[in-house]
């Protein structure tokens, strides 16, 4: 399955599949994370918080392929992005695990995938390298076997968009 989960109304029409599934997350109501780790522990591999963020993080789980449109913000993902993300730690456990030299979470049955990931907005080069350094680090802890960065205007978003998408139809 592929997953395109973006913080805002596309202009494009997504055809939804059992292939593909399209979340606009500017359209649900995701609360922050508190914190209380119950997805670890009182409830393993579920969020505590019952909201729509409990019927996102399974996709991003069983997605093999993901493509995340966000704003940047400050060299990171705009707010809703990063809560979502945030939220979807329940695909991970308590436990921790030696990767790469590093260490990283255990992974709760989360598919590897090939990540694309669209920032968009009026982005300094400062903001584009704190971003790339910062999806380098979640790349380890969210599975992504392989992934592209495109940085991009508003105004230019839905036409990138649609070239991500005409890829995907030809892999």
């Amino acid at each position: 399955m592929k997953l395109i989960m973006s913080d805002k109304p596309l202009n494009i029409s997504i055809q939804h599949t059992d292939e593909i599934k399209h979340i606009d997350l500017s359209s649900l109501t995701i609360a922050n994370c508190m914190g209380c780790f119950g997805c670890w522990t009182k409830t393993p591999g579920r969020c505590v918080i019952r909201d729509d963020a409990t019927q996102v993080y399974p996709y991003i789980a069983q997605s093999n392929a993901v493509l995340y449109i966000s704003r940047l913000k400050y060299g990171g993902y705009d707010t809703i992005m990063k809560t979502m993300l945030e939220r979807a730690i329940p695909v991970q456990q308590a436990f921790i695990r030696i990767h790469q030299g590093e260490t990283h979470h255990v992974q709760r049955a989360v598919k590897a995938k090939q990540a694309t990931i669209i920032a968009y907005g009026d982005i300094s080069n400062e903001e584009k390298g704190i971003f790339r350094q910062l999806i380098a680090r979640n790349a380890h802890n969210m599975s992504f076997t392989s992934y592209e960065i495109i940085f991009v205007t508003e105004a230019m978003l839905d036409s990138m968009v649609k070239t991500v998408l005409e890829k995907w139809e030809k892999s």
